[in-house]
């Protein structure tokens, strides 16, 4: 029963993807949102691949090497992704978008010591070296996409920057995934493979349900700004203008 759930969902998940790349295709959205195509690609890649590799009935450990080689793309993409929500929303403040990248800077850094410190913590419950390693590796590296996410978001918020439809559309279903990821692949270290079908069966609906958030917020028409937020616009170009002014003094 729960393995054809899971291949329900993994199907689901492949049909979604390769939806979203015909919409970013149709879109033109490699032009503006280049890391996020590439992403969404790459996963449609993987996912495709991996159907393969597992009803070839190979070995545990091919499928584990080909499974845990795309997590470290769609990790290291990831990554990218989050710049680039980053670039485009700041980029009409080219002030505010040098202090958001010190900002940035020492939240990597912090983050990636952060990872470090919970990654050789935790208690492995795998028994197999391999995939403990790469679980370790991936717990860091969602701590540090989380925790730039997070820091994103309240910088956004503290200057009532306007998001645009497709960059928080981007942003909102990113965050989903790897928060949820989080809290899987740390359920996955502490308990080992014991917790492998719960674990695929979460990370997979979290996935789909970003999948939809994705597709939806591209589909929708990109808003216009509304004159409402014009103070907003002018407040913003005075917090552009005075740092601009502290960093040039």
């Amino acid at each position: 029963m729960l393995l054809k759930v899971l291949t329900s969902s993994w199907f689901a998940a492949w049909l979604l993807q390769a939806m979203l790349v015909g919409v970013l295709l149709l879109k033109r959205m490699w032009r503006k949102f280049p890391f996020f195509f590439c992403y969404s690609a790459a996963t449609l890649l993987s996912t495709t691949l991996l159907y393969s590799v597992y009803f070839a009935h190979v070995s545990y450990q091919v499928f584990s090497s080909v499974y845990w080689l795309c997590e470290a793309i769609g990790l290291f993409v990831g990554l990218a992704v989050v710049w680039e929500v980053f670039d485009n929303l700041f980029t009409p403040y080219p002030a505010l978008r040098k202090l958001g990248t010190q900002v940035l800077r020492g939240a990597v850094l912090f983050l990636v010591v952060l990872g470090c410190v919970v990654a050789h913590a935790q208690p492995l419950g795998e028994h197999s070296r391999l995939p403990a390693a790469f679980m370790v590796v991936e717990q860091a590296g969602r701590i540090l996409e989380v925790g730039l996410l997070l820091s994103l978001f309240s910088f956004a918020s503290a200057f009532g920057l306007h998001w645009r439809q497709y960059v928080f559309g981007i942003a909102l279903g990113l965050g989903i995934f790897v928060t949820v990821e989080l809290v899987a692949i740390t359920m996955r270290v502490q308990f080992g493979i014991a917790a492998n079908s719960v674990f695929n069966v979460v990370r997979t609906v979290s996935f789909n349900s970003s999948l939809f958030i994705w597709i939806a917020y591209i589909l929708a028409p990109d808003l216009a700004a509304q004159p409402s937020e014009m103070p907003k616009r002018a407040v913003l170009e005075q917090w552009n203008k005075a740092v601009m002014e502290l960093i040039y003094q």
